[in-house]
């Protein structure tokens, strides 16, 4: 330790030298003041960083609530979906039962039109048969009536009446 004390006592060595260099130095730093003015600058940087680290916190706030929001807007539209899901089954089951109720309704309108056709062709058929019967009938007079004429000299009341029976005949 005695060298080391002697190395900075005396003046011939180098180490001297700088060690008094360094103490002016450290002396002029102080008293200009550079002390104060590294310790307002690091306040500043810290200031800085502490805005920062605020500014950050705030957003990582924002970012928290902005998530809540999101997870509450995304049950909120499964909620949603799930009824809209739901009121579209319903719509369709009420739209197929529709559907079913207008067939059962068409098939009914269709059966009774049907019906309404059978009944009439019915009626043109015993209308078409009895028109055919008489006709028939009719031929069959005119025939009788024409053999017994034959036999018979001519008699003006029953040419005219056989005239009035060609009249009478139904195609």
């Amino acid at each position: 330790m005695n060298e080391l004390v002697s190395v900075f006592t005396n003046p011939q060595d180098a180490h001297f030298w700088i060690f008094l260099a360094l103490i002016a130095v450290l002396v002029v730093l102080w008293r200009a003041n550079v002390h104060s003015l590294a310790g307002k600058a690091l306040d500043g940087v810290g200031a800085q960083v502490q805005a920062q680290l605020d500014e950050a916190g705030r957003l990582r706030k924002e970012a928290e609530d902005l998530l809540a929001e999101i997870k509450t807007k995304r049950a909120a539209s499964e909620q949603a979906a799930v009824e809209l899901l739901k009121t579209a089954q319903e719509d369709a089951d009420q739209l197929r039962a529709e559907a079913a109720e207008k067939l059962e309704e068409d098939i009914a309108r269709r059966e009774a039109q049907a019906e309404r056709k059978i009944a009439l062709a019915e009626t043109q058929a015993a209308a078409d048969v009895r028109a055919a019967a008489a006709d028939m009938a009719a031929q069959a007079a005119e025939a009788v009536l024409t053999a017994r004429v034959k036999g018979a000299a001519n008699d003006p009341s029953i040419d005219a009446g056989l005239a009035d029976l060609s009249r009478f005949k139904v195609s």
